[in-house]
C-alpha cells in the first residue's frame, strides 16, 4: 500500500488556474444541476503555504439531488464518498493517494458553506493571521508524521479560533 506524503509547499500562482480549468470541468459535469463553485482552503489565500491540493465548495439545491450525478463526477476522477464526516456533506476525492482536489458540497444555505467562505476571506484580508497559519502549518507537518489525523489535530485549536473570528468579521455591517 502506498502511503500518502503529507507536505506543505510554497504557494504556486498556477493553484488559481488550476481551479479555474477544474470549476469549468465541474459545471460541465454538473450540467442540469444549480451550483456555485468556489476556491476555499489554503491554496485559495494567494502567497499561503499549502498542502498541493485545490479544495473546491461546490454549492446546490440538494446534496441528495448531487448523489445522481456520482457517476459523472466519477467520469472526471471524483471519488464520491458520501457525508465522509460532516453531516449534511457530500466529499468526493480525485487524485489518488496524494489527493490532488477535494469537492465539499453543501446545500447554499448551509452553515458550513459561509464558514469556508469567511475563514477564505478572513486570511485573504488579515495577512498577519494567513502568516501565522503558514507556521503552524509547518510546524505541524514536521511533528505529524506523515499522518493527517496528527496534522489536522495541530492545527485545530488555530482554525476554530479563526473561524469563530472570522465568522464575526464576515457578519459585521459595513461602516456608513
Amino acid at each position: 500500500m502506498t502511503t500518502r506524503i503529507i507536505e506543505v509547499l510554497e504557494a504556486d500562482p498556477h493553484w488559481a488556474a488550476d481551479f479555474q480549468a477544474e470549476k469549468k470541468l465541474l459545471e460541465t459535469a454538473l450540467s442540469g444541476l444549480r451550483v456555485s463553485v468556489h476556491h476555499i482552503g489554503s491554496t485559495s489565500v494567494p502567497g499561503l503555504a499549502a498542502k498541493p491540493i485545490i479544495d473546491i465548495l461546490l454549492e446546490c439545491e440538494s446534496v441528495e439531488q448531487l448523489d445522481h450525478f456520482n457517476s459523472r463526477m466519477q467520469a472526471i476522477g471524483y471519488t464520491p464518498k458520501g457525508e465522509w464526516g460532516i453531516e449534511r456533506r457530500r466529499y468526493f476525492g480525485k487524485g489518488g493517494v496524494q489527493h490532488s482536489h477535494h469537492v465539499h458540497a453543501f446545500r447554499f444555505d448551509d452553515p458550513h458553506v459561509v464558514r469556508h467562505l469567511a475563514f477564505r476571506d478572513y486570511l485573504i484580508a488579515h495577512p498577519d493571521v494567513a502568516a501565522d497559519y503558514q507556521r503552524i502549518k509547518r510546524d505541524a507537518v514536521s511533528q505529524a508524521d506523515n499522518s493527517i489525523e496528527r496534522y489536522m489535530a495541530l492545527k485545530s485549536d488555530f482554525i476554530k479560533h479563526y473561524e469563530q473570528e472570522a465568522l464575526n468579521w464576515f457578519h459585521k455591517p459595513e461602516s456608513s
